[in-house]
């Protein structure tokens, strides 16, 4: 007798017979629930409820590794920072995001450089609106290397998004950018010039539908301005990082992420270009815990879990202090030595899709990913993102799924380890150096800024009291 045969092949009838005596009173209906964005979870998935499977790996091998280790360094000194730059990479990063006053101009950024060959490890930017004098700096310091593994990373959108003021005009900085990209990218063929992410409409308390809705609508402003500085659709696509937030609820992560595939295909085929998507996904700032930041550390595990199994290129971990300030080397090296276990011994990215197969998660990667495509052709209809932005159209919709975290937290039905749940009365602080928020610069533009969140905030706030 074949091994196969030896077990029964149930199916859904079976499975609801067993529901409905374990639950008694309670209609199976109790078991399904929805998400920010309206969609059902159902308890229950099958080949013969009707899940379509689909296969979305990651397309880039990064040196051999799975995924590419990327860090953060923020700092103003170049000392300090070039200090932080080569401990990162020497504790196993392969890349790093500098931010800072280091940015500010080719000869600071050149010094907090020194030692690192960019041929073998990329550097990109996150500067903000003055994306375009960061990445000019950054060309600068590069030497015209033509194999520099540069990420410029522009992302004015955001930046607009989550401050509400702009120096000029938001199509002015579109433009701005795209020259900056277009006048670059002959001299290194290699660089990622954009960054389009959903990131801050996350952090603002956004669904999953709105995030990657933000980042396709910002991805296709970025694309129509470069075009209309001279690059290819080709080269503007290859020239675009997709940027999404990871919290702790990793199935959703992973699902998001193998979302923001599929859309990135449509996309492209909308400009008859086939190109594959590029995945930077960072670690949920919206998650961390400030009074007890030691549960962070699951946090960001079960993030950059949800990076790995989701086929991100690159995963971004914060350090697990960020809640109340800059990770010192402690924090940093934490954040490293999570992807580390996960890459080196746990084997994450040892197979191409891992979810792939899986009804469930084929199934919620299909109906974010249609969920998504909707809120982003409203938004295409609607004019654009930058005048949704600018008419106060996006923001409301933010506002809602944001409440509707906040309510979830308040009346139980969510908690979070260490904040509603097992909260330790005496918890061990953790060192953080306290860093000022930048002071926007305006007079060009204005909007109503996507004001980030921590879901732990008030929570926090009433045992403060």
């Amino acid at each position: 007798m074949p091994f196969a045969s030896a077990f029964p092949a149930p199916d859904p009838a079976d499975w609801r017979s067993l529901a409905a005596r374990a639950l008694k009173d309670r209609p199976l209906e109790s078991l399904i629930h929805f998400d920010a964005d309206g969609l059902a979870v159902r308890p229950l998935y099958a080949a013969a409820t009707g899940v379509t499977p689909l296969f979305a790996p990651r397309g880039s091998d990064a040196d051999g590794r799975s995924w590419d280790l990327r860090a953060q360094v923020e700092a103003d000194d170049p000392a300090e920072a070039n200090r932080q730059i080569l401990a990162e990479l020497e504790g196993g990063a392969a890349s790093v995001i500098l931010s800072g006053a280091v940015l500010a101009d080719s000869a600071p950024l050149g010094r907090a450089l020194d030692g690192v060959a960019l041929e073998l490890a990329a550097v990109g930017l996150d500067a903000g609106l003055d994306g375009p004098d960061a990445a000019n700096a950054l060309a600068v310091a590069a030497k015209g290397a033509p194999r520099a593994r540069l990420m410029f990373h522009m992302d004015p959108i955001s930046a607009f998004a989550a401050t509400g003021e702009a120096p000029r005009s938001l199509e002015e900085h579109l433009t701005l950018a795209a020259n900056t990209a277009a006048r670059h990218a002959g001299a290194y063929p290699e660089a990622r010039v954009f960054l389009a992410s959903g990131r801050v409409a996350h952090e603002a308390g956004g669904s999953i539908a709105q995030e990657l809705a933000f980042a396709a609508a910002s991805a296709v402003a970025l694309v129509e301005a470069a075009i209309g500085a001279g690059m290819t659709a080709e080269q503007a696509l290859t020239g675009t990082v997709l940027g999404v937030s990871l919290d702790q609820d990793y199935f959703d992560g992973l699902a998001k992420v193998r979302a923001l595939r599929l859309i990135w295909r449509s996309i492209g085929a909308a400009y008859g270009v086939e190109a594959g998507a590029m995945v930077e996904a960072r670690s949920s700032r919206r998650m961390l815990a400030a009074r007890d930041p030691w549960p962070n550390l699951l946090r960001l595990t079960a993030a950059g879990f949800a990076g790995a199994v989701g086929g991100a290129d690159a995963v971004v971990l914060d350090g697990f202090t960020r809640a109340s300030g800059l990770p010192d080397d402690f924090a940093r090296r934490q954040s490293r030595n999570i992807q580390l276990v996960l890459m080196e011994e746990a084997h994450l990215g040892r197979v191409d899709d891992p979810a792939a197969g899986s009804w469930y998660l084929d199934q919620r990667t299909r109906e974010l990913a249609e969920a998504a495509w909707a809120e982003f052709q409203w938004i295409q209809s609607e004019g654009g993102i930058v005048a949704c932005l600018r008419g106060h159209l996006i923001q409301p919709r933010v506002a809602r799924a944001r409440q509707g975290l906040e309510a979830a937290l308040a009346d139980g039905a969510a908690h979070l380890v260490g904040v509603t749940k097992f909260v330790d009365p005496e918890p061990r602080p953790a060192p953080a150096t306290p860093r000022p928020a930048p002071v926007p610069e305006g007079g060009g533009d204005a909007c109503v800024p996507l004001t980030p969140m921590r879901r732990s905030g008030c929570p926090e706030q009433g045992a403060a009291r």
